[in-house]
């Protein structure tokens, strides 16, 4: 058995302290909006200082969250811009990762500079909404999946992978006649799931917590994201129509525990898909790291 020295036990204990303290930190916060939407109004209201446990037990706030209608339909709005927007940017993500990593493409260098020169350079919010206006996408879910529907990083991420692939069996491909559709979509994809993972999960959260495009390019309320809807909940203090049975006195009170019990609603669903995925970010974050 190896013998650990005085010096690396030291370590050991100093390296689980500070580990120990950056997770408080980050996990912290997280527990503090847990332990105040359950907490009780007028309770919470008279607290200061670290929470760490809720004051009282009141699911009051989550039942005024979930019978509010609005929340019901940003919801489901979230839900189709995600669902499309990742789908979509995955598509036009593939194919342009694939072009980028076949061997004989005599413009692929002049690609990878236009495609690198995008992430340093960008037409500007104002240009950005004249195109989105000129091609009638205003308030239609177009605004919302086409602008952010490829990401330069992401595509240098699955060219990587794409690229790693073994040589032998572009040459196994052609010995047996198949077309580039059927090379990309039997060969290449089958081999490339924690990649494509990973960047259906990078697409997937980044359209789920995007609330900017729609303040810019929806003006109807019905087709309101869920993260717009819950920054008009927080910043604007829009719990009126939540608060429709609640004691004028109490409305303040109310009005908080309801702002923690939305932001949870907003925030399980994303957090319930991530263990699902974690087999294959450790794989597909990898990428590229490691040259043999």
């Amino acid at each position: 058995m190896k013998r650990v020295s005085t010096g690396d036990k030291i370590f050991y204990i100093v390296n689980n302290i500070i580990l120990f303290l950056m997770i408080a930190v980050c996990v912290y916060p997280l527990l503090y909006v847990i332990f105040a939407s359950f907490s009780k109004p007028d309770k919470l209201m008279q607290f200061s200082g670290a929470l760490l446990y809720p004051l009282g037990f009141d699911t009051g706030a989550y039942k005024e969250v979930l019978s509010n209608s609005m929340v019901w339909t940003s919801y489901l709005n979230t839900i189709i811009y995600v669902v499309f927007g990742t789908l979509t940017a995955l598509i036009m993500t593939i194919l342009s990762a694939y072009i980028l990593s076949r061997r004989g493409i005599k413009i692929k260098k002049l690609l990878n500079v236009l495609l690198i020169s995008s992430m340093f350079f960008s037409g500007g919010m104002i240009p950005t909404y004249i195109t989105i206006k000129s091609y009638h996408m205003l308030n239609t879910i177009w605004a919302i999946i086409l602008p952010p529907a490829i990401s330069a990083m992401n595509v240098i991420v699955m060219r990587t992978s794409f690229a790693a692939l073994p040589p032998s069996l572009e040459e196994a491909a052609a010995i047996d006649g198949i077309s580039e559709y059927q090379f990309l979509v039997k060969m290449i994809l089958p081999l490339s799931k924690s990649v494509l993972a990973v960047i259906a999960l990078y697409y997937g959260v980044a359209l789920w917590n995007s609330w900017f495009s729609a303040a810019i390019y929806l003006d109807k309320r019905s087709m309101y994201p869920l993260q717009l809807y819950l920054r008009e909940v927080l910043i604007n203090s829009s719990t009126d129509s939540m608060t429709t049975g609640v004691a004028e006195g109490d409305k303040v009170a109310v009005s908080e525990t309801i702002k923690y019990a939305t932001i949870i609603v907003s925030t399980v669903p994303i957090l319930c898909v991530y263990p699902f995925l974690q087999k294959y970010f450790v794989k597909g974050v990898m990428v590229g790291s490691v040259k043999g």
